[in-house]
């Protein structure tokens, strides 16, 4: 699996694992918007920093 998402994942459903500063993990599901920005299903966009993703995979439809 490659480290972070790409240009030509922009406009798919992603799930990103991120590490968390404070310890752990957090998730993001959403509509990828660049390589560093998800717009989750309330429409809310979140920037995300590709540096700290663990994991993360295309969700489909």
């Amino acid at each position: 699996m490659k480290a972070a998402p790409s240009n030509s994942e922009i406009g798919l459903r992603v799930s990103i694992r991120l590490h968390d500063p404070e310890g752990g993990y957090r998730d993001l599901l959403g509509r990828l918007e660049s390589i560093t920005q998800v717009r989750k299903k309330d429409g809310s966009l979140v920037t995300f920093n590709p540096d700290l993703i663990a994991l993360w995979k295309v969700v489909p439809e």
